[in-house]
């Protein structure tokens, strides 16, 4: 009779336990990873190296990716922070999915607006530069290019691209601070919306034909800043005064517009209470500074304000985003060698 050493069997999952352990140890000392799809990276889709990050990262760990159009629902798990991802051109890296609210998997269930997403970013310290987020179901409903819900995000010449509910900016539940410098974001109907506390610094805002409303906020009761928009550019192909500057998800909901030029496509009126009267007494919705065809600050909606040089002084974006740890985001663009 052939007897077999119990600790034989067990040696198989102790290899395994250890070449994770390994690997994991092996990722966060290199500090730097590399997608490329034809293999001359260290990973092929982008899924695959945010999987590779440790849970718990203490580290900034940056990952290279490099162009290409990579077709991937990703996710980026709340345990798995200090991740910057760089793509090799903002125009040709292309983080992109098309999954939709309605869409039926092939277990029968239905997707909604908070499982449409093409990206996830549950993590906290996430950093973004040179990325396209994207999502191509087109105009079906809502359809989310980036779910983001970690705090302290920082999104640095990216482009987001779709239709309703392009950038998702934190559920009522889950949300954070985020920082958006120099990016392009296109979409119909509250293509950005959500719960963040979020300044936008010189970005370009462009509404599509079809939507009427820019911004959905639903900032929670209590939070002293929501969307901040400072020196932005608002334009689009939609029709002369046909959208709205934003629209109150829930009460509360709070979103300015700084020395921001408007096209044509802005409604004189500026604002919209989503027919609900009761949020005209508790959304705070202001502009300093507007210029350009869209700017009419003698013909806003009553219940919204044109705040003051002195009222003015208290958007500074580290002020706003500083929370209780004093938070400063940075916004000079990494060199990357590709």
């Amino acid at each position: 009779m052939i007897r077999v050493n119990p600790g034989t069997i067990r040696l198989p999952l102790f290899l395994l336990l250890c070449c994770t352990i390994f690997a994991s140890i092996a990722v966060a000392q290199k500090q730097q990873l590399v997608v490329a799809q034809d293999g001359s990276g260290d990973y092929k889709t982008v899924q695959a190296a945010l999987d590779a990050i440790p849970q718990n990262n203490p580290n900034r760990i940056t990952i290279l990716i490099k162009k290409g159009t990579y077709k991937e629902k990703l996710s980026l798990d709340s345990t798995k922070h200090f991740v910057t991802l760089i793509g090799e051109d903002k125009a040709s890296t292309i983080l992109t999915y098309d999954d939709y609210s309605g869409k039926t998997l092939a277990d029968g269930t239905k997707l909604t607006t908070s499982t449409s997403g093409s990206f996830y970013i549950f993590a906290n310290d996430f950093r973004a530069e040179n990325l396209t987020f994207e999502n191509t179901a087109g105009p079906v409903g809502q359809a989310v290019a980036a779910f983001v819900t970690g705090d302290r995000a920082v999104f640095i010449n990216c482009r987001f691209l779709g239709f309703q509910d392009t950038l998702y900016t934190g559920s009522p539940r889950h949300y954070g601070r985020q920082y958006y410098k120099d990016c392009y974001i296109e979409g119909t109907t509250d293509f950005i919306f959500g719960s963040a506390t979020a300044v936008f610094e010189t970005c370009t805002i462009f509404s599509k034909k079809g939507g009427q409303y820019i911004t959905a906020a639903s900032t929670p009761e209590g939070k002293p800043f929501g969307y901040v928009f400072v020196d932005c550019n608002l334009i689009g192909d939609a029709p002369k005064a046909s959208v709205y500057l934003g629209r109150p998800w829930r009460n509360f909901a709070q979103t300015v517009f700084i020395r921001t030029r408007m096209g044509e496509h802005i409604r004189p009126e500026g604002w919209h209470n989503w027919s609900k009267p009761d949020a005209e007494k508790t959304a705070f919705y202001a502009e300093y500074n507007s210029e350009g065809p869209g700017a009419s600050p003698q013909t806003r909606v009553a219940w919204s304000k044109q705040l003051t040089k002195a009222e003015v002084q208290r958007y500074d974006r580290n002020h706003v985003l500083a929370g209780d740890d004093q938070w400063k985001p940075l916004s000079k663009i990494t060199k990357a060698n590709f």
